[in-house]
């Protein structure tokens, strides 16, 4: 596995290796003596997936303290525009965000920092996203901004949203928790 830094700080791209024979393809998606060298979080509490269709934008989201947490992100089936936006108000890329091309044939993950809102796009027909998180999902901290009021290059203007994240405050609305 390679660990990439990001211009976003607490954001790595994780490069993981693909052993592949006659039968197909294997991906090893975590490591925990691997992740603690690396000085990444070992402990994951939930891990769940969605699966969406071509059009489908979900996101911006995050949890709020004191149940925020580290997410590693992975797309195993499918091609899907992904973004980080850092929400930190102490960081030097406050309000910045960050894309990434995500599918299921280049093994790539990443890796976010509580504090960093993550949203996804679907390039593909359908795709399946894995999330691995470090805190049990509470409703009452779920929470995000708005897709649209960041600034983001997404690659659709009129994509298919819930109406949860219609609602999302702007980003320019937000007051952050994330103030260190």
């Amino acid at each position: 596995m390679k660990i990439q830094e990001t211009k976003i700080a607490g954001c790595y791209l994780l490069e993981l290796n693909i052993l592949n024979d006659a039968r197909g393809s294997f991906i090893k998606t975590y490591h925990e003596p691997t992740f603690g060298a690396l000085g990444l979080e070992t402990k994951f509490d939930e891990e769940y997936y969605s699966i969406s269709r071509k059009g489908v934008l979900r996101g911006l989201h995050f949890q709020a303290p004191p149940h925020d947490h580290t997410k590693i992100i992975n797309c195993s089936q499918g091609e899907v525009f992904d973004v980080v936006l850092d929400l930190r108000k102490y960081s030097t890329t406050y309000g910045e965000y960050q894309s990434f091309i995500l599918n299921g044939s280049d093994a790539r993950m990443l890796y976010l920092s509580p504090g960093l809102a993550h949203g996804f796009y679907v390039i593909s027909d359908e795709a399946t996203v894995t999330y691995k998180v470090t805190t049990v999902y509470d409703h009452d901290y779920d929470t995000g901004v708005r897709w649209d009021s960041a600034a983001i290059e997404w690659p659709d203007n009129n994509p298919i949203i819930s109406d949860r994240d219609r609602n999302l405050p702007h980003f320019n609305d937000f007051t952050t928790p994330f103030v260190k």
